[in-house]
């Protein structure tokens, strides 16, 4: 399996680094959010703002990345190259996990710059194993959201069909979670929402981690939800005819 999976990360990898600006602004744009919003959003909950907001931006920054990547998918339906995947003597499972592994390669590679720029601003980070645990839980919600992504981005009919829909998921996503507020500060209907998102869970773990507690609640939440929606995905793809 590891086999089939590679040629399509190693694709993927390459077409990515090939474009010299794209991997240089998705590695700025998300630091951009950690400078304007952590240093200068006044907050009434907290005076150590920038602590707060490290976990929100890593957990969004790994969002919008995991979203972005269900393109590649549209890319390359477009493009006529799905049908010839489709058609390898390759498990068709592997286009799925070779999207994920790339995509959650990339969004760890952008949470890493978000945490040496937070490092600079002054923000407290965890210990080494804080900080595997932190990865660990990005790695959890990219393999989820990416799975989510690719499925979505086979089914759906063209690029503009998928951005359409990213927009619809990933805004609401992030807005109703705690990326940016605690739950004591939100209306009573937008924590009952903001409890349920994955998004929250993922932000929260992380939170907890920075503070030096370790949780695994919200890990195991996440994993059970990537577990789901890729069986989903692995069935849709061996379904699928293009």
């Amino acid at each position: 399996m590891i086999s089939d999976v590679y040629p399509y990360f190693k694709r993927d990898l390459v077409e990515w680094l090939r474009g010299k600006i794209s991997v240089f602004t998705s590695l700025i744009m998300p630091a951009t959010w950690l400078v304007f919003v952590g240093l200068t959003l006044p907050a009434s909950f907290t005076d150590r703002y920038i602590d707060f907001i490290t976990p929100g931006v890593l957990v969004m920054t790994v969002l919008f990345s995991s979203l972005d990547g269900g393109a590649l998918l549209t890319y390359d339906k477009e493009f006529g190259l799905l049908t010839k995947f489709l058609t390898l003597p390759a498990s068709r499972e592997s286009i799925l996990f070779g999207k994920m592994a790339f995509i959650t390669f990339r969004g760890l590679l952008q949470s890493t710059v978000i945490l040496l720029l937070a490092l600079f601003l002054g923000a407290r980070l965890p210990g080494l194993i804080g900080l595997a645990y932190t990865y660990i839980v990005l790695a959890a919600l990219s393999l989820a959201i990416s799975a989510m992504a690719s499925t979505m981005a086979l089914l759906l009919e063209d690029h503009g069909g998928y951005s359409a829909f990213s927009g619809l998921v990933g805004m609401p996503l992030f807005f109703a979670s705690t990326a940016m507020i605690p739950y004591g500060s939100m209306p009573h209907w937008l924590r009952i929402v903001a409890s349920l998102n994955p998004v929250s869970m993922a932000i929260d773990t992380i939170r907890a981690t920075f503070t030096g507690n370790i949780i695994f609640t919200g890990t195991i939440k996440l994993t059970v939800l990537g577990a789901i929606i890729t069986g989903i995905g692995i069935y849709i793809f061996k379904k699928a005819t293009l």
